[in-house]
C-alpha cells in the first residue's frame, strides 16, 4: 500500500490525503451524533414508560376478565392504547391487556411482583418475537384483591430502531457527498498549490538538460514556496559562479603553464639535437641550459601545488581540522626560512604572543607567502620589519610600492603587476594567503605606505594567552568574535 503510494503522483496523494482526513472527520462526527441521538431516545423512551401508570381500576377489570381473581361488579375503564400492557403474578403468570401480544417474563419482573424489587426496565420480546422495551412496578390494588401482582408497560424498540437507521442512512448519505466533494477541493487545491513547484520542476529538468545555469525562477510572495525558489536560484547562481571561476582557473593556468613548458621543451630539444648532431654545446651554455630546466621544472611544481591549493573548497582547509596554533610562533618560522633567501636584508621583527584556531601548515604557508613578496620588492640591502600584537600582523617592505589602480587585483588569481611580471612567480601568492585567511575568519589588506613601499596588514581572532590544557581527543578554542 505504502509502495503503490508513493508511485502515485503527488497532485493524487494531496487529494487522496484530503479525503480520508474529511472521511475520518465526518465518520467520527456522523459516530457522535448518532451515538447521542440514540441515547436521547433512549432515555426519551425509558422516561415515557416510567411516567405511564395503569389506574387500579384498570388491572382490576383486566385481572377479573383473566380470571385471576373473584368476579365481583366491573367499573368500565380506558386503556392506554399506545401501549402494550400486561399484568404479572409472582408465578410467572401473564395477563395482557385485549389486543396486546404478551411479552416474555422474566425473573426481574417475578421479583417486582414478589415485592423483591420497585421497578425494572429491561429488554424483552413479546411472543411474536419483536424487541420491546418494558418498565415494571409494583401496583397496590385496594379492597379484595391480593398481593404478588406487578404491570408492565411497553413500547416496541422499533420506536428507537427505526428513527435511528433513518438517521444512519442521512449520515452516510451526507459523509459520501462530503468524501466526494473534499477528493474534488483536495485535487483542485492541489493543482493550484502544486503550481509553482511544477514550474520548479521543468526549471530543473531544463536546466539538468541544457546546462544552462542562467536560468531563473520568478519569486512571488514571502512562503515557503517563495524561499524554496529563493534558494534555487542562489543555487544556481552559485553554481554559475563556481563553473565561471572554474573554467577562468582552467584558462589562466593553461595561460601561465604554457610558457614554462614552452620553454621547457625548446631547452630539452636543444639538447636532444646536440646528442643526436654529436656537436657538444659548450661548456658554459651547456650548465646555464641545464640551471634553466632546473629552475623551470621548479617553477612548475610551485605551480601545480598552487593550483592543488587553491582548487580546494573555501570550507575545506588543506590540512584537515582548524586547531588552536600559536601565530607568534608560525610567523618566527616563516622568518627563520624567509631570511635564508634574502641575506643581505635587515629583519626587524617584534612579535607578541597571540592564539588563533588555524590549519598550522596553510598559515605557515601563507606568511612565507607574504614575506617572500616583501624580499622580492625589497631593494638591496633593504629593510623588511614584522610587527605582531593584538591579533594584527604587519609585514613592511620598502620597496617600489604599489599604484592605487592595481591594488583591487593584489589578491586575484593569476594577477601579476606589469612590473613585476619578469620577476619569478605565478601571480597565486597572494590569493593563497587570502583563501586560508579567510578559512580562519581572518582578514587580510595590502596596502601602500606613505613613507614608501608596501605593508600587508593580516588580521586573526583569538587571544593573547595560551588556551588552556585539555584532554586527550578535545578540540580546545579560542575566542573568535
Amino acid at each position: 500500500m505504502i509502495s503503490y503510494l508513493q508511485r502515485m503522483p503527488l497532485r493524487a496523494r494531496l487529494a487522496l490525503l484530503a479525503a480520508v482526513a474529511v472521511a475520518v472527520a465526518v465518520a467520527v462526527a456522523a459516530a457522535a451524533a448518532w451515538l447521542v441521538t440514540r441515547q436521547q431516545l433512549s432515555n426519551q423512551l425509558d422516561t415515557g414508560l416510567k411516567s405511564v401508570q395503569a389506574s387500579p381500576s384498570f388491572v382490576q377489570e383486566l385481572l377479573r376478565t383473566c380470571g385471576l381473581t373473584r368476579p365481583s361488579d366491573r367499573t368500565a375503564v380506558g386503556t392506554p392504547t399506545s401501549y402494550t400492557v400486561q399484568v404479572v403474578t409472582v408465578d410467572g403468570t401473564v395477563c395482557a391487556a385485549p389486543g396486546s401480544t404478551p411479552i416474555k417474563v422474566d425473573e426481574s419482573d417475578r421479583a417486582v411482583a414478589g415485592g423483591q424489587l420497585e421497578s425494572i426496565l429491561h429488554d424483552a420480546r413479546d411472543e411474536e418475537g419483536r424487541e420491546m422495551r418494558v418498565a415494571t412496578s409494583r401496583t397496590e390494588l385496594p379492597g379484595s384483591f391480593d398481593d404478588g401482582y406487578a404491570v408492565s408497560i411497553a413500547q416496541p424498540l422499533s420506536m428507537v430502531s427505526k428513527p435511528l437507521g433513518t438517521l444512519a442512512l442521512v449520515l452516510c448519505g451526507v459523509a459520501g457527498v462530503g468524501v466526494a466533494g473534499a477528493m474534488t477541493a483536495g485535487l483542485a487545491i492541489a493543482r493550484a498549490g502544486l503550481r509553482p513547484v511544477e514550474r520548479l520542476t521543468k526549471t530543473v529538468e531544463h536546466i539538468a538538460r541544457t546546462e544552462d545555469l542562467g536560468v531563473r525562477i520568478p519569486v512571488a510572495g514571502s512562503d515557503e514556496i517563495a524561499r524554496l525558489s529563493s534558494s534555487f536560484n542562489a543555487m544556481t547562481e552559485a553554481l554559475a559562479t563556481s563553473r565561471d571561476r572554474q573554467q577562468q582557473l582552467i584558462e589562466d593556468a593553461g595561460h601561465e603553464l604554457r610558457t614554462p613548458l614552452t620553454s621547457l621543451r625548446t631547452n630539452i630539444q636543444l639538447l636532444i639535437r646536440s646528442e643526436k648532431s654529436g656537436r657538444q654545446l659548450p661548456a658554459g651554455f651547456r650548465e646555464e641550459l641545464l640551471g634553466s630546466v632546473e629552475a623551470q621544472i621548479s617553477e612548475l611544481t610551485n605551480l601545480i601545488g598552487d593550483l592543488q591549493e587553491l582548487s580546494r573548497p573555501d570550507s575545506a582547509p588543506a590540512g584537515g581540522s582548524l586547531r588552536v596554533v600559536a601565530l607568534h610562533e608560525i610567523a618566527q618560522r616563516a622568518l627563520d626560512r624567509v631570511q635564508l633567501r634574502g641575506p643581505n636584508l635587515t629583519f626587524n621583527f617584534e612579535l607578541e604572543p597571540w592564539y588563533t584556531q588555524a590549519d598550522p601548515a596553510a598559515l605557515e604557508r601563507s606568511l612565507v607567502n607574504v614575506l617572500d613578496n616583501a624580499v622580492k620588492f625589497s631593494p638591496p640591502e633593504g629593510e623588511i620589519s614584522v610587527r605582531l600584537g593584538s591579533g594584527k600582523l604587519i609585514v613592511r617592505d620598502h620597496g617600489p610600492g604599489i599604484p592605487p589602480e592595481e591594488l583591487p587585483h593584489v589578491f586575484d588569481r593569476f594577477w601579476r603587476s606589469p612590473t613585476a611580471r619578469s620577476l619569478p612567480g605565478s601571480g597565486l601568492g597572494l590569493a593563497i594567503v587570502a583563501n586560508t585567511i579567510r578559512q580562519a575568519a581572518g582578514s587580510v589588506e595590502l596596502r601602500s605606505h606613505p613613507e614608501g613601499g608596501c605593508e600587508v596588514v593580516v588580521r586573526l581572532p583569538g587571544t593573547d594567552t595560551p588556551p588552556p590544557t585539555v584532554l586527550p581527543g578535545e578540540q580546545p578554542s579560542v575566542d573568535r568574535d
